[in-house]
C-alpha cells in the first residue's frame, strides 16, 4: 500500500465519520431539546415527548454501535465513479450518498463481483480502519485493462479476509460484514419468503451468515419486519451472550433473541434432561400425549350427581353433561375457553330445574339472581370442574410427570420402563424439553382465568388502535417536522400508545406467547426435537424462516439425523436448501482429525468434510502422557488470545479445580473450561480436548472444531484419530 493510497482513502474516511459524528450531535441536540421541555403540557403532548426522547436515544445508540470500522469497502466502477461501502447508509444535507450501506442493492457487487463475472465492477477495495484510521489496503483488480496507470500504481493488499481468519478471537463474535464471500452473500440475500435451511460444517460462518441475513431482511423488508418483528433462537444463553455484539454493530437492535428454554414467558427452564426422556418428550407423538391429557380432564360422570345449592338439592345428569360437552366442542375453542360455553350451558339447564322445584317461570333478573347462586354453590362448582376442569399449561404437564395415572391414561403407548423414564417430583425444575410442551399445552388450554382473557383482547384491541397511532404519528412528524428523517411514523406509533412510551415491537413480542414473527431464525437447528419445531413454527405461521445447521453435529437424543425427516413432516417439503462448503475457521490437519473420528464412531453418519481456507503449522497435535493439564493449557495459550479447555459435563468440575477457575463462565477470559454442547456455536484460538474417548460422536466433533489455530488432546484419545496425530 503506497502512503498516498492510504492518504486518499483517510480523507475519505475521515468525510464519513465527520458525517457520522454531525448526525449524532445533531440528534444529542435534539434529544436535549425534547427533555428541555419539560413534563409540562397536556397528556397528549407528554406522551409525544418521551417518545421522541426514547427514539432520539435509540439512534444515538445505532450510531455509536457502528463506530468501530464503518466504512470498509469501496467499488470503482466502469463509469469511473467510486463507491464506499459501510455498516450503514449516510447521506449529506443534500441526501448526495456519502456511504452505502452494505445491505443496499448498490453494494451486492461488493461480494458478488468475480473477475470471471465482474459486471460493472473494475476494482473492489477492503480498507481496513483502527480508531478510525486506515492501516490497510487490500485491492481484488477484477479488470485490470480498464484501470489507468496511476490506479496500477496504487494496488495493494494482501488479503482481508486472510487477516480476518488470522485475527485473535475476544470471547465474543465479530461480524463478517467487511469479508462475506460470494456463497454466504448468496444466502443473505435469498427472498424472504419461504423456508431457507442452510447447511454447512464447522467454520464455514453459519452462525454469522444467520445474523447479518436478519439484519439484511430488516433493511430491505422495514415495513412489514417492524410490525411483525424477528426471532432469533439460539442453542443457549452463552451463546446469545456471545453474538449479542454482532446485530447492533450492523444497525439493528429490534431482534429478539431467545432459545427453546425461554420462548413460553414466565418459564424458566434450567435443568439437564436424561437422554430418555428428553427422546421421549421430544417425538412427535407428545403432540397426542398433551391431547389426550386435555381431553381426559372433559369427563362424564358415571351416575347422577346430587348438588345442594341453598336448601334445594339439584342432579347433575351424566346425559346433561354430555350434551353441555358437545355444545362446547362444536364451539373448536381451547379448553378454557370452550369451559366458559360448558358451564353456561350447565348453569342454564340446572336453573331449569330450579325452576320446575318451585314452580316458577323465571326470566330476567330472577334468572340472572338464580344463576348466579347456583354457581356460587360449592358443591356445582366441584361438579363441574370434575366434568371440565380449568387448567393451565405448567400444571397439566407438571400432572403427568408427577402423577403416574395420569400419563398412563395420557400415553398408554408408552411401557412401563419409558414412563418411569419421564417421572419426577411435582416441584421438579423445568428443563428446556418441558418447555414446548408446555406451549403445545398452553395452544390447546387458551387463557385460563377471566383476566388472562382479558389481557389477551387488551393485546388484540391495542393491535387494531395501531394502525390510527401510525396515522397520528406520521402527521406529528410533518407538523413539527421533529423526525429529521430518522423517525418512522411506525417507530413512533410503537412509542405513544395509551399513557406515555409503549414498548418496542421487540419488547412486546417477547413478552407474549401469542406474538405471531414476520421472520424466524434458528441457529443450531440439528438439536431441536419435532415438539420445538411444532413450538417454533406455531410463532411463524407465514413460514418465513431462516434455519441453519449441520445435521453431523447434532448431539441431543431428540435432535435430527437429516433435515427431510425433521422438516417434511411439519414442512410437507416446504423448504429450499443452500449449502455452505467453505471452513473459514478450522486449519485443514484438524478439520481432517474430526471428520476421521466421526466417521470411525459411525460410518453411517453423513460427515461432509467442508474445505478448509487454510492450514497451520503444528495445528493439531495430543499432549504428552500425564502431564498436568495446567501446563498444557499454559504452553498452548496464545497471547492476546482465549483458549477453551473443553471436558465432558461429568468432569467440568474437576477440571475447573485443577486449574483453580471459578464455575462461572465468562467467556471474555483467556482460558475458559465449558463441555461440548455449551461450546456449540463458539469458536477458540486454542482447544484443549480433555477425554474425547467419553464424548459422544456428535459432541467430539463439535469439540474438536472449535479451534481457529490448535488443537492438543489430552488423556482418553477417541476412535479414529490420525496415527500421525498419536
Amino acid at each position: 500500500m503506497t502512503t498516498s493510497e492510504q492518504a486518499r482513502e483517510q480523507l475519505v474516511v475521515d468525510r464519513v465519520y465527520s458525517r457520522l459524528d454531525e448526525l449524532r450531535d445533531r440528534t444529542r441536540a435534539q434529544l436535549a431539546r425534547v427533555r428541555r421541555e419539560g413534563p409540562s403540557g397536556t397528556h397528549q403532548n407528554r406522551s409525544e415527548r418521551d417518545s421522541f426522547a426514547t427514539l432520539y436515544s435509540d439512534r444515538i445508540a445505532q450510531l455509536d454501535a457502528v463506530e468501530d470500522q464503518l466504512v470498509f469497502g469501496r467499488l470503482d466502477l466502469r463509469d469511473e465513479q467510486s463507491r464506499y461501502i459501510g455498516r450503514i447508509g449516510l447521506s449529506d444535507d443534500e441526501h448526495t450518498p456519502v456511504l452505502t450501506d452494505w445491505r443496499a442493492p448498490a453494494a451486492r457487487p461488493f461480494y458478488q463481483a468475480t473477475a470471471a463475472d465482474p459486471g460493472d465492477v473494475v476494482r473492489r477495495r477492503h480498507l481496513q480502519t483502527r480508531a478510525r484510521q486506515v492501516v490497510a489496503v487490500e485491492d481484488d483488480v477484477l479488470d485490470a485493462d480498464a484501470l489507468d496507470d496511476e490506479a496500477r500504481a496504487g494496488l495493494a493488499g494482501e488479503g482481508a479476509l486472510l487477516a480476518a481468519l488470522g485475527a485473535h478471537r475476544t470471547g465474543r463474535m465479530s461480524d463478517i460484514v467487511a469479508t462475506i464471500q460470494a456463497e454466504q452473500d448468496a444466502v443473505i440475500r435469498s427472498p424472504l419468503d419461504g423456508v431457507l435451511v442452510v447447511q454447512g460444517g464447522p467454520g464455514t460462518g453459519k452462525t454469522a451468515v444467520a445474523l447479518h441475513r436478519a439484519a439484511y431482511l430488516l433493511y430491505a423488508h422495514r415495513d412489514r419486519l417492524t410490525r411483525s418483528g424477528v426471532l432469533l433462537l439460539g442453542p443457549s444463553d452463552v451463546f446469545l451472550g456471545y453474538i449479542s455484539k454482532v446485530l447492533p454493530a450492523l444497525g439493528e437492535t429490534g431482534v429478539v433473541s431467545t432459545t427453546i428454554a425461554d420462548l413460553v414467558p414466565g418459564i424458566r427452564a434450567s435443568a439437564r434432561e436424561g437422554e430418555v426422556a428428553a427422546r421421549l418428550k421430544g417425538d412427535a407423538a407428545m403432540a397426542r400425549v398433551i391431547a389426550r391429557a386435555v381431553r381426559a380432564r372433559q369427563r362424564v360422570p358415571d351416575a347422577p350427581r346430587e348438588v345442594r345449592v341453598g336448601s334445594r338439592t339439584l342432579v347433575v345428569h351424566p346425559h346433561d353433561v354430555e350434551a353441555a360437552q358437545a355444545r362446547a366442542r362444536r364451539s373448536h375453542a381451547p379448553h378454557n375457553t370452550a369451559r366458559v360455553t360448558f358451564v353456561r350451558a350447565m348453569l342454564q339447564t340446572l336453573a331449569r330445574q330450579y325452576a320446575e322445584q318451585i314452580g316458577a317461570d323465571l326470566a330476567g333478573d330472577e334468572l340472572a339472581e338464580v344463576v348466579e347462586d347456583i354457581r356460587s354453590a360449592r358443591d356445582v362448582r366441584v361438579a363441574l370442574n370434575l366434568a371440565w376442569m380449568p387448567l393451565t399449561a405448567t400444571g397439566l404437564v407438571r400432572d403427568l410427570w408427577s402423577r403416574p395415572d395420569r400419563l398412563a391414561e395420557a400415553a398408554p403407548r408408552l411401557s412401563a420402563a419409558e414412563r418411569e423414564a419421564l417421572r419426577r417430583s411435582p416441584d421438579a425444575p423445568w428443563t428446556e424439553a418441558d418447555v414446548p410442551l408446555i406451549d403445545e399445552a398452553a395452544e390447546l388450554l387458551g387463557a385460563s382465568t377471566e383476566a388472562e382473557r382479558a389481557e389477551r383482547d387488551r393485546r388484540a384491541e391495542a393491535e387494531r388502535a395501531r394502525e390510527d397511532e401510525v396515522a397520528y404519528a406520521r402527521e406529528t412528524i410533518r407538523s413539527t417536522g421533529v423526525g429529521g428523517g430518522m423517525v418512522t411514523a411506525e417507530m413512533l406509533a410503537d412509542r405513544f400508545v395509551e399513557t406515555g412510551p409503549s414498548l418496542t415491537t421487540a419488547e412486546r413480542a417477547a413478552a407474549d406467547r401469542e406474538w405471531t414473527y414476520g421472520h424466524v431464525v434458528v441457529d443450531e437447528a440439528q438439536e431441536l426435537s419435532a415438539m420445538a419445531w411444532r413450538a417454533i413454527l406455531r410463532r411463524c405461521p407465514s413460514r418465513s424462516m431462516t434455519i441453519v445447521g449441520d445435521v453431523a453435529q447434532t448431539s441431543s437424543a431428540a435432535g435430527a439425523r437429516s433435515w427431510p425427516d425433521v422438516l417434511d413432516p411439519v414442512l410437507r417439503g416446504q423448504w429450499r436448501l443452500a449449502e455452505l462448503t467453505v471452513n473459514y475457521r478450522t486449519p485443514a490437519s484438524i478439520m481432517a482429525a474430526a471428520v476421521a473420528v466421526a466417521r470411525a464412531h459411525d460410518p453411517s453418519a453423513a460427515v461432509a468434510e467442508p474445505t478448509s481456507a487454510r492450514d497451520l503449522p503444528d495445528a493439531l497435535g495430543v499432549g504428552p502422557t500425564g502431564a498436568d493439564l495446567a501446563e498444557v493449557v499454559a504452553a498452548e495459550s496464545v497471547a492476546g488470545g482465549t483458549t477453551a479447555v473443553i471436558a465432558p459435563e461429568s468432569a467440568l468440575s474437576a477440571v475447573r479445580e485443577r486449574l483453580g477457575l471459578a464455575a462461572r463462565l465468562d467467556l471474555e477470559h483467556d482460558v475458559v473450561v465449558v463441555d461440548p454442547v455449551t461450546s456449540k456455536g463458539l469458536e477458540f484460538d486454542v482447544v484443549v480436548l480433555v477425554d474425547a474417548a467419553a464424548m459422544s460422536r456428535g459432541d467430539c466433533y463439535v469439540a474438536m472444531t472449535r479451534a481457529t489455530r490448535r488443537l492438543r488432546l489430552v488423556g482418553a484419545l477417541p476412535e479414529g484419530l490420525p496415527p500421525s496425530t498419536r
